[in-house]
């Protein structure tokens, strides 16, 4: 099998391939990398070229630009860019957001993915800013928070224009490739729970989902959330909105995939090793492949690392990980 027809299987819960998918979904911190490169791997790798390196089944994530790098940057991690709707109309008037000239360097690059592509051995995934993670970025993250209920006219028409523009990116995109799955980039939850009540996902969120969801769709791309912590009390939500999966499935914050695939068997999931004993050994590790396999076994689910190796994994480390991984993915379907 080609590595898009087993992601392919995978990802649409059949058991016809020889094993499940070999992949790390993130890119590796670059502390990771820095660390790996004092141990013998070579410098300067693309993630692309990493996961070459390692023997995974390849994957690319393709993220869709949604601002200029003219946009002035915030003060600090997490400050706000934008201050108010007359700010967010004066930035969208400089053609610093959704300017369609922003795609042509994404689009490009695509191109260059094409034929592997095509060959079926590297898996595209394409990224867009979620209707959650894209207002957070430009009003700042506690002004995102009070703005639910102090800016609600403005959060409404900053997604309105990002699902439009996103509207135009997708087509765009397919005419070029069609990508294996997407995913919104959300993250609108942490470790106790979702971020957000139900009302104000309902009132904010699942509107431009169900706009933009069936356009996808119809594409044949799966439809996925990224959204880290606690994610399990808003999968009822999401479900509701036509997403068919979620990643990543921090173990850390209590998520358990079992759990997931036993009372949504039908949601397609990424993720869910514990990166956090990676560090401790081959007994350790094997032990966390067990504790997954049940979810591995039911299908629909690409069992990876639940949020990048972190840098304390050494390269011996990851070889034994690598080993495990591929032998629990092949006990998976037997």
């Amino acid at each position: 099998m080609t590595n898009r027809e087993r992601f392919h299987a995978a990802l649409n819960g059949v058991r016809t391939a020889d094993r499940l998918p070999t992949v790390e979904w993130a890119p590796w911190w670059d502390i990771t990398q820095r660390a790996w490169e004092q141990q013998g791997l070579p410098a300067g790798l693309t993630n692309l070229e990493v996961n070459e390196y390692w023997g995974l089944d390849l994957l690319q994530q393709v993220c869709i630009n949604h601002k200029s790098p003219k946009l002035p940057a915030p003060a600090h991690n997490g400050a706000p860019v934008v201050h108010s709707a007359k700010e967010y109309d004066e930035m969208k008037e400089k053609g610093y957001l959704y300017n369609k000239d922003m795609l042509i360097p994404t689009l490009d690059y695509l191109r260059t993915l094409k034929e592997r592509h095509e060959s079926g051995e590297l898996v595209i995934w394409m990224t867009l800013e979620g209707y959650f993670w894209y207002p957070r970025t430009l009003m700042g993250i506690e002004e995102h928070l009070y703005a639910f209920y102090d800016e609600p006219e403005l959060m409404h028409r900053m997604n309105q224009d990002n699902m439009e523009f996103q509207q135009y990116a997708v087509e765009e995109f397919c005419k070029i490739l069609t990508p294996d799955f997407m995913t919104f980039a959300e993250d609108m939850s942490y470790n106790q729970g979702p971020m957000l009540s139900k009302d104000c996902y309902d009132e904010f969120i699942a509107p431009y989902y169900v706009r933009i969801v069936p356009q996808l769709k119809s594409h044949g791309i799966k439809v996925v959330v990224d959204t880290d912590g606690n994610l399990e009390p808003m999968l009822p939500w999401l479900l509701e909105s036509g997403i068919e999966g979620v990643l990543p499935l921090e173990r850390q914050a209590g998520v358990d995939v079992n759990r997931i695939k036993k009372q949504y068997p039908q949601l397609f999931v990424l993720g869910g090793y514990d990166k956090t004993i990676m560090h401790l050994g081959e007994d350790a590790m094997r032990q966390e492949f067990e504790r997954i396999l049940p979810a591995m076994r039911v299908g629909g689910y690409v069992p990876g690392v639940d949020h990048q190796t972190p840098p304390d994994v050494t390269m011996e480390q990851y070889k034994i990980y690598l080993k495990l991984q591929e032998e629990y993915s092949r006990k998976a379907l037997e």
